[in-house]
């Protein structure tokens, strides 16, 4: 997804915002979850946003949120990081991976 600070010609390209399904399973991809403009409880099971970078997971009203962090440079204090999303039909699990 483009983030904030994507705004080379090469960003141009890059989608703001995704649904993406896997099987019966609808995710929702965008950058800062502060932009979330839509009730996903009953269309979508996980929300992937990373704004923050700050690594997240937390399951409200039936819908996982992810903040996988940042798999780049450091930011700030944080870990360098990545989500995953572990896909079994209808259900998925998501941890949060730390980069060495």
């Amino acid at each position: 997804m483009r983030g904030n600070n994507d705004r080379d010609r090469w960003a141009r390209d890059v989608p703001e915002r995704a649904e993406l399904k896997i099987g019966r399973l609808a995710i929702y991809v965008l950058h800062d979850l502060a932009e979330l403009d839509l009730d996903p409880a009953g269309k979508y099971r996980v929300i992937v946003a990373g704004h923050s970078h700050k690594p997240k997971i937390e399951e409200r009203a039936g819908v996982l949120y992810v903040n996988p962090g940042s798999a780049g440079p450091r930011r700030f204090t944080l870990p360098i990081a990545v989500g995953e999303l572990k896909i079994s039909g209808a259900q998925v699990r998501a941890r949060i991976r730390e980069l060495a």
